[in-house]
């Protein structure tokens, strides 16, 4: 993909769309065997109805407009927290740039909450604000941004989604660690036979059979207060996946009557199922890092990423060396790397 750099859209930052405060629920704490359970899974009963939350910084022209938003082939959507500018100022500069490809738009979104407290809390939020001012890519809620609530802020986008990009044809979903050879994304979504986004898909580093985590002192804990069944559907992990606009629209749909647990990948497949949609393995996604059978192999040799779609687990430094070795003409490779 050769790119170029295009004018920035429209940005309309008069709107920022609003709701109320969500309210904690205090009946949670009469769940079974309430008191037993860890003080973050306690928070997240309390809260997890709340399905609305004030938007701090929006773009809702970043598709064009909803009408236009059939004009953006690839919509870039990556969660990140606000401590973490250093990995937004790199990912601008290198995958994430916003990029035309045969007059196909390819748009960034950086998607996070709140943290922090106190003076700490205003300085963040002043970071991000600046980086809006320049780079027009940010969509903040006013939620706790933690790893348990990563479900509510997949579902924040996807409504965002619904809103003012509902017609995007394809959408990478990420994390702000991840290295995409963008390149390559595009050159596998075009050569998809009868699909332009209005049909299913949904790719990535596929999971099968996983139990739920019943240890209370596991970072992926997840309580049968929480979710009962013994196993989670189908996911790909949450780490990074590519999917299309239509299948995104209908996670959405079904997140609605689906109660949220804490564990954003897993929750998508349960949203898949219900809809009897399956996830895909996609041998180029490597969301758990890249195996290198020689032990005096260099791990960050480009000719092993050159051929990927992503993967996940770099440093800025990291993802600046590879996105320009992998760009760069005279990188000669030699056999298969795979």
């Amino acid at each position: 993909m050769k790119s170029s750099q295009v004018s920035p859209l429209p940005q309309n930052t008069s709107h920022v769309y609003s709701w109320q405060r969500c309210a904690r629920n205090a009946s949670a704490n009469s769940t079974t065997n309430f008191h037993s359970l860890p003080g973050h899974m306690k928070d997240f009963l309390y809260y997890r109805h709340c399905r609305h939350f004030p938007m701090i910084l929006d773009v809702p022209d970043k598709c064009g407009g909803a009408e236009r938003s059939s004009e953006v082939f690839l919509l870039l959507v990556i969660k990140s927290s606000p401590e973490n500018h250093d990995r937004r100022k790199t990912l601008r500069k290198t995958w994430a740039n916003e990029t035309s490809h045969n007059g196909k738009w390819i748009r960034r979104l950086f998607l996070t909450g709140m943290t922090g407290t106190g003076f700490e809390k205003k300085r963040l939020n002043k970071v991000l604000e600046l980086e809006q001012r320049h780079h027009h890519d940010i969509l903040q809620w006013d939620f706790v941004d933690t790893f348990y609530n990563l479900t509510l802020k997949q579902v924040l986008f996807l409504e965002w989604m619904e809103r003012s990009c509902p017609k995007v044809r394809f959408l990478l979903n990420g994390d702000d660690d991840v290295f995409v050879n963008s390149n390559n994304v595009v050159k596998y979504l075009q050569s998809l036979k009868d699909n332009d986004g209005s049909q299913h898909l949904f790719i990535g580093c596929l999971i099968e059979g996983m139990p739920p985590i019943r240890e209370p002192h596991s970072k992926y804990f997840v309580p049968v207060q929480v979710h009962e069944s013994n196993s989670y559907p189908p996911y790909c992990s949450g780490g990074g996946f590519i999917l299309s606009g239509y299948t995104a629209l209908v996670i959405y749909h079904m997140s609605q009557s689906i109660a949220l647990i804490p564990i954003d990948d897993a929750y998508m497949g349960m949203c898949m199922a219900k809809a009897g949609l399956r996830p895909s393995l996609h041998h180029g996604v490597k969301t758990f890092g890249l195996d290198v059978l020689s032990k005096h192999a260099d791990r960050f040799d480009p000719c092993f990423y050159k051929e990927l779609l992503l993967v996940h687990r770099f440093l800025p430094s990291q993802t600046y060396f590879m996105w320009h070795r992998i760009n760069d003409p005279e990188l000669t490779c030699f056999g298969s790397v795979e």
